[in-house]
């Protein structure tokens, strides 16, 4: 799981990611996809002979700040309701990267029109599934990435020992249904978990990201998702899920263009 530190917890939108970049890529290089090569890698598609061969994610500052956004409407709509928060869910945008091929990069994401209960959240309702095919032909013809990744909040509630990123039971089907539609073209498929109550409590941003373990994988005896090995069923349980040896988690790291701060720098100037 990933802490990424926040503006003021009170305030209704998160700070950008403070990023955790890789030494052995440059912060530019994913915004300036090598599309032959990224097809290169999706055409080789290595990771379909091994259960974790993803070990990261790069996530852009974009797409933390509009899943943590999303999350937290979802937060004040159920409140506003006289209910609890609701989950909310939503696609990510990316690619494989071709650097480093046990990477995925995640550029952008876009919320979708479904919210739910307790660890309920599907995209099975006919005008989510419209809505979905409409955007991946726009995005065919506007963007080089493709979707990769869908993401969802648990806001359930704040835990002092631990966050709320986990996959429950339906999440893992979802993200097997994906996964395996996915992986085999190409495509690798992950899942993000946001904890916005924790999130703002805490003033850290905390996430997860996922990727299931095909059903004939076999990790070893008591491996949690965080590769931790567990005895206890009841501790396991409460931080993972009913599912905790059917998924894995990837390292989360952050990156921003180095152009950024150009802008202001000029503006100052002016």
């Amino acid at each position: 799981m990933c802490d990424v530190e926040m503006a003021d917890a009170a305030g209704p939108a998160p700070a950008a990611a403070a990023p955790a970049p890789a030494a052995a890529r440059s912060k530019d290089a994913y915004y300036a996809m090598d599309e032959a090569a990224i097809d290169e890698v999706r055409r080789k598609k290595v990771w379909t002979g091994d259960a974790t061969h993803f070990k990261r994610v790069a996530v852009s500052p974009a797409a933390s700040m509009k899943m943590l956004m999303h999350a937290h409407s979802g937060c004040e709509a159920g409140l506003a309701a006289g209910g609890k928060p609701l989950e909310v869910m939503g696609l990510m945008v990316g690619y494989p990267d071709n650097a480093r091929e046990d990477c995925m990069v995640v550029t952008d994401v876009f919320p979708l029109p479904v919210t739910g209960f307790e660890t309920q959240v599907v995209a099975d309702d006919e005008g989510v599934v419209n809505y979905m095919i409409k955007l991946s032909d726009m995005l065919e013809v506007t963007r080089k990435e493709r979707i990769m990744g869908w993401y969802h909040s648990h806001p359930f509630d704040v835990d002092e020992a631990h966050n709320h990123c986990f996959l429950s039971s339906t999440d893992l089907s979802t993200q097997l249904l994906w996964q395996n539609a996915e992986d085999g073209n190409g495509n690798p498929f992950l899942a993000i978990v946001i904890d916005p109550l924790r999130s703002f409590a805490k003033g850290t941003a905390e996430l997860g990201a996922f990727r299931a373990y095909p059903p004939a994988a076999s990790p070893p005896a008591n491996q949690c998702p965080d590769g931790e090995i567990v005895t206890d069923d009841a501790k396991r349980v409460e931080v993972w899920g009913s599912c905790w040896n059917r998924y894995y988690e990837l390292e989360v790291e952050y990156f921003m263009s180095t152009q950024v701060p150009k802008p202001r720098a000029e503006i100052r100037a002016g």
